[in-house]
């Protein structure tokens, strides 16, 4: 049996698992942010440049941009309200303020879904790499809810619009429809079960209208409750169950 450590393969098969699944797993960031990491080169395994598809084991050496990652010990799940003005992502040299600025804890975790810098409210951060997989895949239908205010009155033939779904043109695609519901003359909840990028921005425009405020007050089960901008809190384990079983996953209490 022939085998060799940097790529971690055998003839008999592969052993391990995917390097990008691996780096998920390490809360490093999400698979398909992962691929990107690798395409560009910032990923080693054993001292080696690793290359998509290549597997790795626990006796694996790997690093990220020089930095060595390792396996999330125990899984956590943190609900976080970004502010105004926090761009998602973990390293960007334009971005005024990112997440990896903005939010603490002892354990390194990353956001399963984002928010855009001009957005505020609840993003869910984890050190579960498939949790933010499953979360973060539109076929699954997971819903989110979120809290606008318009710059001028919303009338009802725009709502049921909104409703009915939106065709965006530079998307090339129809939004879905969804749950929307009056809150006052600028003011509106809408619950969304897609993801696409600005989602909530296009459709508005889409119809004329511009958003003054856009505040996301639950992702499935997980509610913003009375966190403030800046806050977080670690889920209960009653939620953390709930949250996994509504992402098609199950939890198992680690102590």
């Amino acid at each position: 049996m022939s085998y060799d450590a940097g790529r971690n393969r055998t003839t008999h098969g592969p052993v391990g698992i995917r390097i990008n699944k691996y780096l998920a797993s390490c809360g490093i960031c999400s698979r398909r942010e992962a691929d990107a990491l690798i395409e560009a080169g910032a990923v080693t395994i054993d001292g080696k440049t690793a290359l998509p598809g290549d597997r790795v084991t626990q006796d694996n050496t790997v690093k990220v941009n020089g930095k060595r990652v390792q396996s999330a010990s125990r899984s956590v799940v943190v609900a976080y309200y970004k502010p105004v003005g926090v761009t998602c992502t973990e390293k960007d040299p334009h971005a005024e303020k990112t997440i990896r600025d903005a939010f603490r804890y002892p354990v390194r975790l990353t956001y399963a879904g984002r928010l855009d810098k001009d957005s505020e409210g609840l993003l869910l951060m984890t050190n579960d790499g498939d949790l933010i997989h499953a979360m973060m895949q539109g076929a699954h239908r997971h819903e989110k809810e979120y809290l606008v205010r318009t710059r001028r009155k919303i009338s009802d033939e725009e709502l049921q619009r909104l409703r009915k779904g939106i065709y965006l043109r530079e998307l090339e695609e129809k939004t879905r429809p969804c749950e929307v519901l009056r809150l006052g003359d600028y003011t509106f909840s809408i619950i969304l079960t897609q993801g696409l990028n600005r989602q909530i921005r296009r459709m508005l425009s889409a119809i004329g209208q511009e958003v003054k405020i856009l505040k996301r007050t639950r992702v499935l089960n997980v509610r913003i409750g009375k966190l403030k901008p800046g806050e977080q809190r670690t889920l209960s384990d009653e939620e953390t169950r709930a949250l996994y079983e509504a992402a098609g996953l199950t939890w198992k209490k680690q102590t």
